[in-house]
């Protein structure tokens, strides 16, 4: 006897969604889970709309975007000679949330989470710094201090984006969504969003190196246009299974901006990455 459900247009829909997810992890499958999962480097965008400035920096009007930077706005002093530093000391990093733009939606994040995101980013600067920098725990002649507030942390909708995967067609409409509201192309209106200010001092004088500040926002549909078929199909997927976890984009943040530091710090010190 044929099931009549089955020809339902909510029966479709979530035959639909259902093929999407399945076509995304057999992506997934095909690669490692550090490439599926994603570093960062394209399943999130800068967007300079949302910059922060909280008071964490001394002096954001000379903050400008910076060369390699994807995206970020930094300053350095020109005197600075990072290859004095050869040991580097994360301070422990601090939460200073802005207001939320949706006064309609006030954003409380669980003591939990923050404990969570704080530690990862901490974990993946020292995985970044490591290979060319020692990481030490106290200040100190030679050593460089890092200091960084996170000033913006918003989840993704979950829900929101369980609820697009189910309309037909419908990623179609959310591809196309960022670039029409002003967000970065790929992202969508309820995807996650990480704010974050880094402050370099030195560790013998306390004086100021340097100062940095970026706000990235998650890709649902990402796309990686110099990378090789396989490459761009893992960055893809990356962008989507990311849009089903509230925080999974802000690890990407978190860990596409270590390697960023690390990679500038190498080219200032003159040590080969």
């Amino acid at each position: 006897m044929k099931n009549s459900a089955t020809g339902t247009p909510l029966f479709r829909q979530r035959s639909m969604a259902l093929a999407t997810l399945a076509a995304v992890l057999l992506l997934a499958g095909c690669a490692s889970e550090s490439s599926v999962m994603g570093s960062g480097a394209t399943v999130t965008a800068s967007d300079k709309t949302r910059m922060t400035d909280s008071g964490f920096l001394s002096d954001y009007a000379r903050l400008k975007p910076a060369p390699g930077g994807e995206g970020a706005e930094c300053w350095r002093d020109p005197k600075l000679d990072a290859r004095k530093y050869d040991k580097v000391l994360i301070s422990r990093i601090v939460v200073s949330l802005v207001p939320p733009r949706d006064k309609s939606e006030p954003q409380t994040i669980d003591p939990s989470d923050l404990k969570t995101l704080t530690d990862y980013f901490h974990d993946s600067l020292v995985k970044a710094l490591k290979p060319q920098m020692q990481v030490v725990d106290q200040a100190g002649p030679g050593v460089l201090v890092m200091r960084i507030a996170l000033t913006d942390l918003v989840p993704t909708k979950v829900s929101d984006s369980l609820a697009g995967t189910l309309i037909p067609y419908g990623f179609v409409v959310e591809a196309g969504s960022g670039a029409a509201t002003g967000r970065p192309a790929g992202s969508t209106p309820y995807m996650g969003e990480t704010g974050m200010e880094m402050q370099f001092r030195d560790g013998g004088s306390g004086v100021i190196l340097g100062e940095c500040r970026d706000t990235e926002i998650g890709r649902k549909y990402a796309a990686d246009v110099d990378g090789s078929t396989v490459g761009a199909a893992q960055t893809w997927a990356s962008g989507y299974l990311n849009s089903f976890q509230a925080w999974s984009y802000a690890k990407n943040a978190f860990d596409k901006w270590s390697l960023l530091v690390a990679k500038r710090l190498g080219e200032l010190r003159g040590v080969r990455q």
